[in-house]
Order: C-alpha cells, then sequence, then structure tokens
C-alpha cells in the first residue's frame, strides 16, 4: 500500500502533479475563467460604446426608443414584422385608437 490510488478510482494520470488539484486541472480552469473575463470586459467597452451612440444619437434629436425598436426589427425576418404589425393594427381597432 505504498500510497498508490487504488484501482477503481477517479484519479487519473492527467489530473495529477502540480497543475492538478483534487482533480481539477487548475491551468485548464484558469485559462476558460480568464477568457471569460476578458469577453466581459469586450462586452463591457461595447456597452459602453452603444450608450455613447445613442447619446450622440439623442443629442442629433433622434428618438432614442424609436431607434431600438428599429434595431429590434432589423433583426426579425419580414413576415414576423408584418404579423407583429397587422396584430397590432387589430389590437389598436379593437381598443378604439
Amino acid at each position: 500500500m505504498g500510497g498508490d490510488a487504488p484501482q477503481g478510482t477517479a484519479t487519473s494520470k492527467a489530473a495529477t502533479g502540480p497543475a492538478a488539484t483534487g482533480g481539477i486541472a487548475a491551468d485548464r480552469l484558469r485559462s476558460l475563467i480568464e477568457r471569460v473575463e476578458r469577453l466581459e470586459e469586450e462586452r463591457k467597452a461595447l456597452s459602453d460604446d452603444i450608450k455613447d451612440i445613442f447619446a450622440e444619437a439623442k443629442s442629433a434629436g433622434f428618438d432614442v426608443k424609436v431607434m431600438k425598436q428599429l434595431i429590434r426589427m432589423r433583426k426579425q425576418e419580414p413576415a414576423e414584422i408584418e404579423e407583429q404589425e397587422t396584430l397590432l393594427d387589430l389590437y389598436r381597432r379593437a381598443l378604439g385608437m
């Protein structure tokens, strides 16, 4: 019983040594976490850029709410847009608007 792991345990040769702790490959885990952190930083920077563009549009007299609606609509298929507009028109008439 010289300290060897018994057969059938979850410990593998790939998950042993200084880079592994408790069966976790620390280098791989660190790499994944750092990648997510970098992407979150990029997302924040992009979000800030988008806010700046909307602020610029607002100062130029554009309605930001309408711009955001147009951006959502441009992502949709023309048939989806037509269906939504038809339903909106139907609901408006039902409400007497």
